[in-house]
């Protein structure tokens, strides 16, 4: 089953620079898994005690997996994950 991740630019060090990769799984915490045996690193980048991370937003083609099943939604061949650093800031 191939699906493709977009990598945002701050995880693209464990990614060798590349801006998508392929990985496979049939939920959103074994693609996570499968993506850590080649991109050391990645997973607890995303992942924290078996959740999302707070600030890392995880679309599953482009529907918010956290109005879905989050890291236990469904994935199928063909779909698109991305991942986006959660952004805020600004001045007071």
């Amino acid at each position: 089953m191939a699906i493709e991740v977009r990598i945002p630019t701050i995880l693209r060090t464990y990614t060798d620079g590349e801006k998508a990769v392929e990985g496979s799984g049939g939920t959103l915490a074994e693609l996570f898994a499968d993506l850590e045996t080649r991109h050391n690193g990645i997973e607890a980048r995303i992942v924290d005690d078996g959740k999302l991370r707070r600030f890392v937003n995880v679309y599953l083609n482009d529907e918010d997996v956290r109005f879905l099943d989050g890291i236990d939604t469904k994935l199928t061949d063909g779909d698109n994950v991305t991942i986006l650093p959660a952004v805020a800031g600004g001045m007071v």
